[in-house]
């Protein structure tokens, strides 16, 4: 759920949370989103993975899972979006309530299981939009009843390559049983040997970036980011939501799933820095967990972040948020002596 509207913040949060969040959706499709200043600051225009984005604030996968608002969500300011995490088949996720708001710690909880309409119907969508400007990314995973993981990863690069800005192979969310079981040194290596093959038959080949949990032990670090530099990826995705439990005030804290938002903060901005350092700063990073200012951006930034995403602090804050965010971006890296948001990546 997005807060389109501040005077409606506090109708929408007497709603159940995914109730909101497709109504938010829907006034997206119906235009009613607001529109950000066309043109960027300078400052903050950035090229990664071969691609020119207008900023480095960019959506995280999650809340536009089917493509269906993308364009407006550009139109909000951010410099990219993540569609998905869409399966080959339609599956329906698990049982609600599985969307938990948890105001008091400014986070959320989810367990949706990659509810979603299909690979079909997003590809469509991905190509009847293909003209448009605007970098969007697809986010891929699998279904929860499949036997063959390579096999629909690379469904759905095949599908989703000629339409796509990049592509995210999603082996992090903790609400598919197996699914992370996928980070493993051999499993990731296999599954990326499938998806990179599939993505060389595709007409074009967008970046191939693969997204991984703030929950992986230092050891656990280590494989993925040696299997992600042997196979030759083009980046990384630190992290998604986390099965860890710090400190929580709301009455949700011990709600099964992936927690994200403020509490997440420290650890995805943790482990991330732990990425660029094991891979040398050879590989570009998007930091995602937490985001919800200038000073956190710039903090994933400073971790080793090319790119940073958000979601959660959306919640609360609205869109109006992201031109917050990148105006205090730029305000540091001014105030740092930094020209671009690339000579600041890694900068700690």
């Amino acid at each position: 759920m997005i807060d389109l509207f501040p005077a409606a913040r506090p109708v929408l949060h007497a709603l159940d949370p995914e109730r909101a969040h497709d109504l938010t959706l829907l006034g997206l499709r119906l235009g009613l989103g607001p529109t950000a200043p066309a043109d960027d600051e300078p400052l903050l225009r950035t090229r990664v993975f071969g691609l020119d984005i207008p900023n480095p604030i960019g959506l995280a996968a999650g809340f536009d899972k089917d493509a269906v608002a993308v364009d407006a969500l550009l139109r909000c300011g951010f410099g990219f979006v993540e569609a998905g995490t869409v399966t080959p088949k339609p599956q329906s996720g698990n049982p609600k309530p599985r969307l938990f708001r948890l105001a008091e710690d400014r986070a959320v909880i989810n367990r949706f299981g990659f509810n979603n309409r299909g690979l079909e119907a997003f590809a469509g969508r991905l190509a009847a939009r293909a003209v448009r400007p605007g970098v969007v990314g697809a986010n891929v995973g699998k279904n929860k009843d499949s036997d063959d993981a390579a096999a629909d990863y690379a469904a759905g690069i095949r599908a989703c390559a000629p339409h796509a800005a990049y592509l995210v192979v999603n082996v992090s969310s903790p609400n598919t049983p197996g699914l992370r079981a996928l980070q493993g040194r051999q499993a990731m290596a296999d599954l990326l040997d499938a998806v990179l093959a599939a993505r060389a038959e595709a007409p074009r080949r967008p970046p191939l970036l693969v997204k991984v949990a703030p929950d992986l032990t230092p050891p656990e670090r280590e494989d993925v980011a040696a299997v992600a530099l042997e196979r030759g990826i083009d980046g990384l995705i630190v992290g998604n939501t986390t099965l860890s439990r710090p400190e929580l005030r709301s009455r949700h804290g011990g709600e099964a799933g992936g927690l994200s938002g403020a509490p997440l903060f420290a650890l995805a901005t943790s482990v991330l820095a732990d990425f660029h350092r094991l891979t040398g700063g050879r590989l570009p990073l998007i930091g995602c967990g937490g985001v919800a200012s200038g000073a956190e951006a710039y903090a994933k930034i400073r971790a080793g972040a090319s790119l940073v995403q958000l979601y959660s602090a959306l919640v609360y804050g609205g869109p109006a948020l992201v031109g917050a965010i990148k105006r205090d971006l730029a305000a540091r890296l001014r105030a740092d002596g930094f020209a671009s948001v690339a000579a600041a990546v890694g900068a700690r």
